[in-house]
């Protein structure tokens, strides 16, 4: 029985202590021995199953994926004085494990000081650039410029006046020289020589987001509400003269036609009165006594206001007349 027991004893002190010298490395870490708070030896990258001195040594793990970072929003001033809030985001990698554990010890702190040192390369590489460089990479705006100019030229052409208005490009548009991209790379470039000293590989930085500081960003948003407000009003003008055009030719066309149709009335009229005369005349000159009672007529019918009472006399020359055209 005590045999048993010093073996089962034993064995649990041989498990104990192989416990303390085995580790293993699994796929994606990388790990590096340390004795009494001391690197040591090489690192471990490959996976697999390693050995260590139990109680003396102990197992620092560390990553060996690309990890990432991101940093806080920075106010920097550009090269043409233009204050913006650049926020960028960078990618990085522990290349020398016993490097990294010397100088910044864990990823917490290593985090810190990639803000430090990529902040400080982007302060430095935006303050030396325009505010464009740091927006756009190509010059491909002034070929869409020239599209838009072209199909503005259409409109006029067609008579879209109003589209012709809005298509209208203003404002100053600068040259690329550098761009964004190049000025992501200006930042690696920077920070890289410093973070190598720390062990860690930066792999890329890029410009998440660039925008104007508060109280310029908020003069910017004014003066695109005034643009656009004078783009409104032109294309008001333009309309108002559109309309003065088209009511104009609409009174022009109105008069044409009020113009034709008097003609023709008084042309038509003409027509009937000539007919109207030819007739008459061949009546009176079929009969003479008639024509001069039908005169006589005429000249008492506008003589005599309406209501008109008439006493005449058995020999008045107007009643003669009635009686003898009645008795003829």
């Amino acid at each position: 029985m005590r045999n048993l027991q010093t073996i089962l004893f034993a064995a649990a002190i041989v498990i104990f202590i192989l416990r303390g010298a085995i580790y293993t490395v699994t796929e994606g870490k990388q790990t590096i021995l340390t004795q009494f708070g001391k690197p040591i030896g090489e690192p471990k990258i490959a996976a697999g199953l390693y050995f260590k001195v139990p109680f003396m040594q102990e197992v620092r793990y560390l990553e060996r994926r690309i990890l990432n970072w991101d940093g806080e929003p920075n106010q920097v001033p550009t090269k043409d004085k233009k204050f913006i809030l650049v926020d960028t985001t960078a990618r990085w990698q522990i290349n020398d494990p016993l490097l990294f554990i010397r100088t910044v010890q864990n990823e917490d702190r290593a985090m810190t000081r990639i803000g430090s040192i990529i902040g400080s390369a982007t302060r430095e590489t935006i303050a030396s650039n325009n505010l464009v460089e740091a927006v756009r990479d190509t010059n491909q705006i002034f070929d869409s410029i020239q599209a838009r100019q072209a199909l503005r030229a259409k409109a006029i052409a067609a008579g879209d006046v109003a589209e012709a208005a809005e298509e209208e490009i203003t404002g100053e548009i600068e040259h690329v020289a550098v761009g964004r991209t190049a000025l992501a790379d200006k930042i690696v470039e920077n920070a890289r020589a410093q973070l190598k000293d720390l062990g860690i590989k930066i792999i890329d930085v890029q410009l998440m987001r660039v925008s104007y500081e508060g109280s310029v960003e908020q003069k910017v948003y004014e003066r695109m509400i005034s643009e656009r407000q004078r783009v409104a009003e032109k294309i008001r003008s333009v309309g108002k003269g559109e309309q003065a055009k088209i009511e104009g030719k609409t009174d022009f066309d109105l008069k044409q036609i009020q113009s034709d149709g008097y003609r023709r009335v008084q042309e038509i009229r003409g027509q009937a009165e000539a007919e109207a005369i030819k007739y008459y005349a061949g009546a009176i000159g079929e009969n003479k006594d008639f024509y001069e009672f039908i005169r006589t007529m005429e000249a008492y019918q506008k003589g005599f206001q309406p209501n008109t009472n008439l006493i005449l006399s058995a020999d008045s020359d107007f009643l003669k007349l009635l009686s003898s055209g009645v008795n003829k």
